[in-house]
């Protein structure tokens, strides 16, 4: 199993604190292996493993839990009255009404309750308002590029980075010894994606149609995005479709963690706009999966890679618009803002200037950076940090 640090800390922290643990996130990107190496270290802290109850909806010997009353009964049937019983259900969406189920596990007091899902649909609607104030989300995504360095013996930063992006950050991937298997496996875990995420929860019958929105999506990632340019483009094409169908479908497939959807952000007055709305996809491995190389923009695709990081450290991230120009990214914590310029190079000049003047256009004095693949030494350009995204992404800076 590949070690997931910094999500198995945060399941260690809220141990057997009263609140529902729910992780997130698009499937197979490591939600039931962090339960397992969450339930190793419970049985290092000398926790009997009768004390751990494992449900995966997904296996074939849960087909006969139907409905939140067959699993409350099993859960139930299970648990030691003497103690504390550490509950895990992955994929608990797919149990019908589950957050009754899980309200009522919830208020035991020896459950400790986790469980995962794979459509943010899960913290909408009921589940929010029963559980609200009761349960804490984390967000998980595929492998961050020091998670996928620091599973292989390769040391050759630059080439990891290339099989980083076109081999899938997916954790199953490294398991796999060429990239035939590699695209097969992607093949299934796309249509999968698709079919049981995507159709299924959102009954969508014009599978064709979501097909070519997703690849229409993939194909401008890092670009502003509006419901009627697709619509346009798709009718332009010979498939008609309406501007609400669009978001429809675009809705969906955030919802199953495939893109996300970045707003943008007016840096002078402090507030989100409504319009110019940005795409990022979860593992740019499934967009070379879908588009090979010939689409290949280096700078979008680190832009996309520079986002996941930001969001994984815990920042609210959004697209900066500061009069006429735009910044990469805002990404706000609780210690304040911070901005983001992200270029694959700017050996060139005029390059340089380009994306420094973006971020000198901000005349408030948070912290500002640019982030290339550059190798040079350590430069400041008016208080604006010059850093190698590498060694950024990393944690070496």
């Amino acid at each position: 199993m590949i070690e997931r640090p910094t999500y198995l800390a945060q399941l260690i922290s809220f141990k057997e604190k009263d609140l529902i643990k729910i992780v997130t996130g698009i499937r197979r990107c490591g939600k039931s292996t962090l339960f397992d190496l969450f339930i190793e270290y419970l049985l290092s802290q000398n926790i009997d493993k009768n004390q751990i109850i494992r449900i995966n909806l997904e296996e074939y010997e849960f087909n006969d839990l139907k409905d939140y009353n067959d699993l409350y009964q099993y859960v139930n049937s299970k648990l030691l009255p003497d103690k504390i019983n550490y509950v895990f259900i992955d994929e608990v969406q797919n149990i019908s009404k589950f957050q009754k189920a899980c309200d009522s596990l919830y208020v035991k007091k020896n459950v400790d309750l986790y469980i995962t899902g794979s459509n943010s649909l899960l913290l909408s609607g009921e589940l929010a308002t029963l559980l609200s104030g009761r349960y804490i989300e984390i967000k998980m995504l595929p492998l961050s590029f020091k998670e996928y360095i620091s599973s292989t013996s390769d040391n050759d930063i630059e080439k990891k980075y290339v099989d980083y992006i076109t081999k899938s950050s997916f954790p199953y991937t490294l398991k796999l010894n060429n990239y035939k298997d590699i695209r097969m496996y992607l093949d299934g875990l796309y249509n999968s994606v698709i079919v049981n995420d995507i159709v299924k929860r959102n009954d969508i019958a014009d599978i064709s149609m979501l097909k070519d929105i997703i690849k229409y999506m993939f194909d401008n990632i890092g670009n502003i995005c509006s419901s009627t340019t697709i619509a346009n483009t798709m009718t332009s094409k010979g498939r008609k479709i309406t501007v609400p169908t669009v978001e429809k479908y675009l809705e969906a497939i955030t919802e199953a963690y495939v893109l996300y959807k970045v707003p943008r952000y007016d840096v002078k007055g402090k507030n989100l706009l409504s319009t110019g709305s940005k795409y990022y996809i979860s593992d740019v491995g499934l967009r070379h999966y879908l588009l090979g190389s010939k689409n290949m923009d280096n700078g979008r695709i680190l832009e996309n890679i520079v986002y996941l990081e930001l969001i994984r450290r815990g920042y609210d991230v959004y697209i900066g618009k500061n009069n006429d120009t735009e910044i990469d990214f805002v990404a706000i914590n609780e210690y304040g803002e911070e901005y983001y310029q992200v270029a694959y190079t700017v050996k060139e000049e005029a390059a340089l200037k380009r994306e420094l003047k973006a971020l000198e256009n901000i005349k408030d004095h948070n912290p500002k950076f640019l982030l290339t693949t550059d190798y040079t030494p350590y430069t400041s350009y008016n208080g604006i940090k010059k850093l190698n995204v590498f060694d950024w992404l990393l944690g070496k800076i």
